[in-house]
């Protein structure tokens, strides 16, 4: 193989169509159904998974077949069928809904109007997970093209990982064996800790999202006459938050949502926090002055990979500032999002965590935990020598750099699914959301130079897995 004109043919992809196609992607508002109960009526779903199909059925990939998947009531998946000249098969995967709006984006951006800048796109989406289909489908054309023996490719795309993945079961089962028995997954949603080598991930959070109601009063009355009488909604929820987690320093105080870290993947810790050293909280846009909650990278890391951990990411019954009167509130709603170590029971977590939230609540007031998405975490299976080699090698020929391996802190419920399916698969978990790109926030962005090069490093895997096959 020429590794020169593979890395051209894959740059010419890029900019020939990749970058035009996720330009026209960012534009759709194709928000998980967790995010738009509307989204078949809307139709930005069909728009955003049609857009990806077209592309791939204009790629020069012989034999490849495209299809778009769907169930009554369910989000589709897009379903590419690359056919083979060896035994076995890899499977890639990825997804294409997205994360709401959110607040917050710089002037001249947001949500739905791409940006080109400075070598990177702006935009919800292109890089959780829109690049992904593209980057897979280009890494296997260009290895096709200098008639690179393969087995058959099978990529996934599906629609509702940003809500939980809720309607991947339903499309695996009708699927039945058609993903057949891959020997590699390739997966391209997870995280990089800089842009300067390839970043393999080795572990992923669990994820238990829920809505705590609390509620005092019928009615909201005049806070002059009812405050020293009636407790708040909100201390009775900060003292409720207080069973969960510490209140100075954020540990969760459940035995049922903690999880001893295995000695391999401290070691892989230690070995990222030397080369991320500051950039482990200097990736964050921090307001002026803020610190994060410790000064050792390693206890970051840690914190972030292998430790749950407890986010407030919504409220109701809160009025805005503007028209809140003076008023003691009589009900509130936080939503809750807590990301669980990688092998923590969601099951068990979430019952330990209503039983906490909902015994004996203070003043008697009615308190209630609904349940919603609650997705296991995933710990990899130890990697093969040649997979280990593998990512080494295509890390240090394209970005003459080593590979670094390290757990991520986001959740990915597909692999945990396959974990469990394919016990004895090999996994390589890659992504391009590295410092600042702030998937789900404001000013998202995909570093189009580092998807390039990372499109690249799948081919060589691609065709290193290939090799073992002819062993």
């Amino acid at each position: 193989m020429d590794l020169d004109k593979l890395r051209a043919a894959i740059a010419a992809a890029w900019r020939s169509s990749i970058v035009e196609r996720l330009t026209a992607y960012v534009r759709i508002p194709n928000k998980s159904p967790m995010f738009d109960p509307e989204w078949q009526a809307n139709g930005h779903m069909a728009a955003a998974v049609e857009l990806m199909a077209d592309w791939c059925r204009a790629q020069p990939v012989p034999g490849m077949r495209v299809e778009v998947r769907r169930l009554p009531g369910r989000t589709p998946v897009l379903l590419v069928e690359v056919p083979g000249e060896l035994p076995g098969s890899a499977l890639l995967y990825g997804h294409l809904d997205k994360q709401p709006e959110f607040t917050g984006w710089l002037p001249g951006l947001g949500p739905w109007e791409p940006v080109l800048r400075d070598g990177k796109l702006y935009g919800r989406g292109a890089a959780d997970d829109g690049y992904a289909v593209f980057s897979s489908v280009t890494a296997i054309a260009a290895l096709k093209a200098q008639r690179v023996a393969l087995p058959r490719c099978v990529l996934l795309i599906e629609a509702s990982e940003e809500s939980g993945s809720i309607d991947l079961p339903a499309h695996l089962d009708a699927l039945g064996d058609a993903l057949g028995d891959p020997s590699l997954v390739v997966c391209l949603d997870a995280e990089c800790g800089n842009y300067d080598q390839v970043w393999c991930t080795t572990s992923l959070r669990g994820n238990l999202v829920g809505l705590l109601h609390v509620r005092v009063l019928e009615e909201g009355v005049h806070s002059g006459m009812a405050t020293g009488i009636a407790p708040t909604p909100f201390r009775i929820a900060e003292q409720l938050l207080a069973r969960l987690e510490s209140p100075i320093n954020g540990s969760i105080l459940l035995d049922e949502l903690s999880a001893s870290i295995p000695k391999d993947r401290r070691a892989q810790i230690e070995a990222a926090a030397a080369v991320l050293g500051d950039s482990v909280a200097g990736k964050l846009p921090w307001a002026s002055g803020v610190r994060p909650v410790a000064n050792d990278p390693v206890e970051l890391l840690i914190n972030s990979t292998w430790k749950a951990t407890l986010a407030v990411t919504g409220a109701d019954g809160m009025p805005p500032t503007i028209s809140a009167g003076n008023v003691l509130l009589p009900s509130l709603t936080l939503k809750l999002s807590l990301r669980l170590p990688p092998t923590c029971d969601p099951a068990r977590a979430a019952r330990a965590l209503q039983q906490a939230l909902e015994h004996n609540p203070p003043y008697g007031a009615q308190v209630r935990f609904e349940s919603g998405s609650a997705a296991a975490g995933w710990n990899a299976p130890a990697f093969a020598p040649w997979l280990e080699e593998s990512i080494t090698r295509a890390s240090q020929r394209i970005y003459e750099r080593e590979a670094v391996h390290v757990g991520c802190g986001g959740t990915i419920p597909f692999m945990g699914m396959l974990g469990e399916r394919f016990p004895r698969t090999q996994f390589f978990i890659t992504g391009v959301l590295g410092p600042h790109s702030n998937a789900h926030g404001p000013n998202e962005f995909l570093h189009l130079g580092y998807a390039e090069k990372l499109t690249a490093c799948v081919s060589l895997v691609l065709a290193d897995h290939a090799k073992t096959l002819q062993a």
